[in-house]
């Protein structure tokens, strides 16, 4: 099966883009290649970048409070564990803590950092973090795979209370409700979602479908076409069949 998720707000588009990236960022950190390395380095500086255009703290520790209140009210429900409520409360309360210990603003120790902050002025550039324009970063991914790794991974730990904490709230997110089955008559669907609360609808099909699914949603309705993909002329096209799909209405 392959996952679509549309968020539905700029909040839950901002966790999953950093989800995305710092997943991405984790897996060329722990590759050998100095080339996987330099996407590492690019890779960090997206995430920064999208960290430092909101209050994104602020917004984190105000969810996971409202998430540890919402929890406590199962403890009376006799079919809930009280073990698996400790332990989600428990994970919840070590993020707080490690995101109130962080020291400043949000990636304030990369900004801090001239060596790599001189790297991220090229960045933009087409071409501009040639070994010709950056001699010491040329010199850095000549080093052994072992310290390179080190120094991401020390650039990295400072965020990783909020990357706890976006994993929290995502997962609490997508566990928040159960998928149904439907079905697309000749490649497109439309539901009324006035009844419904959704921050993010995540829908699932068969990868050999060779599908692509658009979406598109408001308060109101949620509309979806089925289109192949077609890379060679650029031009997909609706399917003319039935598809069965399963999706979910996430929503803390």
């Amino acid at each position: 099966m392959i996952e679509y998720e549309y968020p539905l707000n700029e909040r839950i588009r901002t966790l999953l883009r950093l989800e995305d990236l710092g997943a991405r960022l984790e897996y060329f950190r722990d590759q050998q290649h100095a080339l996987d390395h330099f996407t590492a380095i690019s890779t960090l500086f997206e995430l920064q970048e999208v960290i430092s255009r909101t209050d994104l703290k602020v917004d984190l520790l105000q969810e996971l409070e409202r998430q540890r209140q919402t929890i406590e009210t199962y403890r009376d429900m006799p079919d809930v564990s009280s073990e698996a409520l400790d332990a989600a409360l428990a994970e919840i309360h070590d993020a707080v803590n490690g995101m109130h210990r962080l020291p400043g603003k949000i990636s304030q120790h990369l900004r801090e950092n001239e060596w790599l902050m001189g790297i991220r002025s090229r960045a933009n550039i087409p071409g501009g973090m040639c070994p010709f324009d950056l001699p010491s970063y040329h010199y850095w991914l000549n080093c052994p795979p072992e310290q390179r790794r080190a120094d991401i991974e020390s650039w990295l730990l400072p965020l990783k209370p909020i990357q706890d904490a976006i994993l929290i709230i995502l997962r609490l997110l997508r566990g928040s409700s159960t998928a149904e089955a439907y079905t697309a008559h000749n490649g497109t669907y439309q539901l009324v979602t006035t009844n419904r609360k959704a921050q993010m609808p995540r829908l699932r099909i068969s990868h050999g479908q060779s599908l692509v699914p658009e979406i598109s949603a408001s308060r109101h309705a949620i509309i979806i076409r089925f289109l192949l993909p077609d890379t060679s002329s650029g031009r997909p096209r609706v399917v003319g069949r039935d598809i069965g799909f399963d999706l979910t209405f996430c929503n803390l």
